[in-house]
């Protein structure tokens, strides 16, 4: 049994919901990969992570109906070579605010004479060490590329970024919009809510995926009515802290 990659969450036109992976904890990646969401996003821009944490995460989710996507804490080409060697077949890359930065991304990610990435799969988890021989002449158009919007600034480009060749969703940070927008901390703010809804009109109008980030319910479900195709709507730190918080208070409030 294999898992499903970005590429094959792509394919289909329904919503698909998605649960970040925070902790660097590989027992916390399995369990996230055995609860049901489509897709999970293992982090190494806020998180914990290396790319040996990355890669025992990679294997405990394995084998469960769930599409592994890696955020690198930076569009770096030696690091998609890294992770893409270590077996990453989806990235969700951060800060993403130009055409030009786009573009970069998918050289990155591609093998010449379509891109920059360094040949190197014979020592590699992601030819298993070799025993796909034709891996490098496949494994292009296995690799699946979100780049993530979040600057003001880049809204208005949103559209031509997403048509850039190569590019399989656009997805928007509400948190950094907002903090750009003079409204840190503030990604339910009306302003911001507003700005995020055209931009996933305006992204899927280009026939791309659009994608976004949040944690509130009614606003994810706004976000699909809007068109929004990649939903991340948890993480395993904030459903363990929050369940934790929660136990803990239940059990003072029944000495008082």
């Amino acid at each position: 049994m294999t898992s499903p990659t970005l590429k094959d969450i792509l394919r289909s036109s329904d919503p698909s919901y998605g649960i970040w992976v925070a902790s660097g904890n590989a027992v916390n990646a399995e369990i996230c990969a055995s609860a049901g969401f489509d897709w999970l996003v293992i982090d190494t821009e806020h998180a914990p992570n290396d790319l040996r944490s990355v890669v025992a995460q990679l294997q405990a989710a394995y084998g469960y109906p769930v599409a592994p996507v890696v955020r690198p804490a930076v569009a770096d080409t030696v690091l998609f070579k890294q992770y893409l060697d270590a077996g990453v077949t989806g990235f969700l890359v951060p800060m993403i605010d130009s055409v030009e930065a786009a573009e970069a991304v998918v050289r990155a990610v591609r093998y010449p004479p379509r891109g920059v990435r360094g040949v190197g799969a014979g020592l590699a988890r992601s030819s298993r060490w070799g025993l796909d021989a034709q891996y490098v002449h496949h494994a292009d158009d296995g690799i699946g590329v979100i780049v993530q919007v979040e600057h003001i600034d880049a809204i208005p480009h949103v559209a031509a970024i997403a048509a850039v060749d190569g590019v399989d969703s656009v997805y928007l940070g509400p948190a950094d919009l907002a903090a750009s927008m003079g409204l840190l901390g503030q990604s339910a703010h009306p302003d911001v809510v507003a700005t995020v809804e055209a931009a996933i009109r305006t992204i899927a109008a280009t026939g791309k995926a659009a994608g976004v980030n949040t944690f509130d319910p009614t606003l994810a479900r706004r976000y699909v009515q809007a068109g929004a195709r990649l939903v991340t709507v948890t993480a395993d730190v904030a459903l363990l802290a929050n369940g934790a918080r929660q136990a803990a208070a239940s059990f003072r409030a029944t000495q008082s």
